[in-house]
């Protein structure tokens, strides 16, 4: 709970806490009893009364704010003013010294007989809520703003906003939207948070595409705020509003709203998703190089899918067998050594395919096949054989290599070697 700020006595008394929760949609005000109250006679404390409030106030202002509540506990006013004010002031210190229980007592016991001047009535009960809300009683908190709003009959956006938050706590998101809707529209100036309450009830509701919509409300009130550009632009992925996504993600991009790693690998998979895969590779591998992205295993094995999705297989190969080599993924070297033989880079497949098989890979029988395959450009006949050998022990590729091997002994044969 935000603790009171010491600027006078009085001040500090009369103060509300910071703290923003809240409640609900409130009944119609009287307000023909409202007017009555506020032009009621001003009341005042009895002298007697008065005269040791005075003093706690002169302790208070010593720093001695526990001999002050001592003092306030003292009195025994029979009048329901004075009892309201001393009750009031309890409850203001009782916070100050963030003993929120008891502080919450006294001011309900201030509220209760309804006693106090307008004002102050007012300020207690928006106080209870914050205390309330503080404390984590929502509920409670709830039903008090919703009391501030019939004894007051007015409306306050914070208030408003409060509610909304209440309820958010509460996760009765459904009813988080008209409170946060009458914030937005009362507050003179446009508030962020109000918008973002909005938002989280959405998320929570997997009303998706209403979250959107607020996000693009944000974006149109807070242009120059870069973090309404990179939301907006991830909660499109969301809906599978990919193109939408790329354009937003790219003007944030080009702006340099960027300061996320998450935000790199949403742009790169929006280019990926709306098939520009170099796009996607460049804006990754860029990241990686620079430190933005961190470069471990997941992220490198992503910039070697986007150079595969491309057909830049070299550069593929190269980042598979970068990302293989985190924790010798067998998988990983057999994608890399079937991509160079893709580009006829026949030894170098031969030494990633057999890394493959030295690591275990779960397909041995295409990696025999393929490491059969580079062999057989390279003349290397008996490897050929053996390594298709090999691929007939697997069910998945036995009668391709029972095919192949008599067509292996015959070349080899031709070529005048023996197998």
């Amino acid at each position: 709970m935000t603790q009171f700020k010491k600027a006078t006595a009085l001040a500090l008394l009369m103060s509300l806490s910071g703290t923003v929760y809240s409640t609900a949609v409130v009944a119609a005000p009287d307000y023909a009893k409202i007017e009555e109250r506020k032009n009621a006679k001003t009341k005042i404390m009895g002298e007697r009364t008065g005269k040791k409030v005075v003093k706690a106030f002169d302790l208070y202002n010593e720093d001695k704010i526990d001999e002050a509540i001592a003092l306030l506990r003292e009195l025994e006013p029979s009048d329901d003013f004075d009892k309201a004010t001393v009750n009031r002031y309890l409850g203001n210190m009782y916070a100050q010294k963030e003993q929120y229980d008891d502080a919450i007592k006294y001011i309900r016991l201030a509220i209760a007989p309804d006693a106090l001047n307008f004002k102050d009535q007012a300020d207690l009960y928006k106080l209870l809520g914050d205390l309330y809300a503080g404390t984590s009683k929502f509920q409670e908190a709830i039903k008090t703003y919703k009391d501030w709003m019939d004894f007051t009959g007015e409306e306050d956006s914070k208030v408003y906003a409060r509610i909304a938050q209440g309820y958010y706590e509460l996760k009765q998101y459904a009813k988080v939207e008209e409170p946060a809707n009458k914030a937005i529209k009362l507050e003179e100036e446009p508030n962020k948070q109000y918008h973002m309450l909005k938002i989280g009830a959405f998320f929570e509701l997997k009303r998706y595409k209403d979250a959107v919509k607020v996000a693009e409300t944000l974006v149109k009130l807070f242009p120059e705020d870069p973090k309404m550009w990179t939301q907006l632009g991830s909660f499109y992925m969301q809906i599978e509003e990919y193109s939408k996504g790329q354009t937003v993600m790219e003007v944030a991009y080009n702006k340099g709203y960027f300061d996320k790693e998450n935000h790199y690998k949403i742009l790169s998979s929006y280019y990926s998703l709306n098939d520009i895969p170099n796009k996607a590779a460049v804006v990754f591998e860029k990241a990686v190089k620079e430190g933005k992205v961190e470069r471990n295993k997941r992220n490198v094995s992503a910039i070697a899918s986007y150079h595969h999705q491309a057909k830049n297989l070299v550069d593929a190969a190269k980042y598979y067998e970068e990302a293989a080599k985190f924790d010798n993924d067998a998988e990983l070297y057999r994608k890399a050594g079937s991509l160079l033989l893709t580009e006829q880079k026949f030894s170098a497949a031969v030494e990633r395919l057999n890394k493959a098989l030295e690591l275990g890979t779960d397909k041995e029988g295409s990696t025999y096949s393929d490491l059969a395959e580079a062999y057989l450009y390279q003349a290397k006949y008996k490897q050929v054989y053996q390594a298709i050998v090999k691929a007939q022990e697997d069910p998945r590729t036995r009668k391709f290599a029972r095919g192949w091997a008599t067509f292996i002994k015959d070349k080899a044969q031709r070529n005048g070697v023996k197998i």
